[in-house]
C-alpha cells in the first residue's frame, strides 16, 4: 500500500518496481483502473496520472478499448532533462545533424518567401554581431538558423530544432564566454554561404557549408 506523498510519484515508483521485478513483464496487461487503484492504495485519478507519466516514459502504453500494457522495463529519460544536462559538444553535434539536413532540404524546397526570410535574418545577424550584446546577438543567430530549418519544410526537423533552442541558447552564451577572439561573431561569410547555396538550389553545397560551419565552431571552441 502507498501511504506517502506525493501519491502519483509513489504510484509510478510502485508500478516500476513491479515491472522491474518481473511481476508485470513486457506485454502484460495491467489490472483495470479500479483494481489497480485498490492494489496501490490510491485513487483512480492518481492511477491515471501515473499511467500517463509512464506512457510518456515508454514503460506503459494505453490501447483504446484494450487496456494498459507494459511495453518497456526501463523508463526513457525526459527529453528536456537530457538537453539540460547535455554538454556544449553534444549540443553542437545535435545541431550539426539537424541543420545539415535542413540546409540540404532547404536548397531543394525553398520558396521566394523563404529566401526573403533568410536574407532578412542574415542582415539582422550581421547588425547584431557588430552592434549588440550577447543576448540580442544569440537571438539573431538563432533566428537565422531557424529560417534555414523553416525553408526545409519538414515538420519533424522544425520540432527538433525548436526543442533544442533553450539548450542551444544557454550553450551559445557559454561558448561566447570562451570565444575571446570573437570568432563566432565574425563568421558572417559562412552564414552568407549557406544562403547562397540555398538560393542556388544546390543541396549538396548547402549541406556541406552548413556542416563545415558548425564543425568549425566546435573545433574552435572545443578543440580535441
Amino acid at each position: 500500500m502507498i501511504r506517502r506523498q506525493p501519491l502519483a510519484e509513489q504510484a509510478v515508483d510502485e508500478i516500476l518496481r513491479r515491472v522491474g521485478a518481473g511481476e508485470w513483464p513486457v506485454g502484460h496487461k495491467l489490472p483495470g483502473e479500479t483494481t489497480l487503484a485498490a492494489q496501490l492504495g490510491v485513487g483512480r485519478s492518481t492511477v491515471r496520472e501515473a499511467v500517463r507519466e509512464l506512457a510518456g516514459r515508454r514503460v506503459l502504453e494505453s490501447r483504446q478499448g484494450a487496456g494498459v500494457f507494459v511495453v518497456g522495463t526501463q523508463p526513457v529519460e525526459d527529453w528536456d532533462q537530457v538537453l539540460r544536462r547535455a554538454a556544449i559538444s553534444d549540443v553542437l553535434e545535435g545541431r550539426l545533424a539537424i541543420e545539415t539536413e535542413a540546409a540540404r532540404l532547404a536548397a531543394s524546397r525553398r520558396t521566394a518567401t523563404d529566401l526573403r526570410a533568410l536574407k532578412r535574418t542574415l542582415a539582422e545577424r550581421a547588425r547584431a554581431a557588430a552592434e549588440s550584446g550577447d543576448e540580442e546577438y544569440i537571438e539573431a543567430d538563432l533566428a537565422f538558423h531557424r529560417a534555414v530549418v523553416t525553408a526545409a519544410h519538414n515538420a519533424v526537423l522544425g520540432e527538433l530544432f525548436d526543442s533544442f533552442v533553450p539548450r542551444v541558447r544557454r550553450a551559445m552564451a557559454d561558448m561566447l564566454k570562451l570565444d575571446t577572439k570573437a570568432k563566432h561573431r565574425g563568421d558572417q561569410a559562412e552564414h552568407a554561404a549557406i544562403v547562397d547555396a540555398v538560393r542556388a538550389k544546390d543541396p549538396e553545397l548547402a549541406a556541406a557549408v552548413s556542416r563545415a560551419h558548425l564543425a568549425d565552431v566546435r573545433s574552435e571552441l572545443l578543440p580535441g
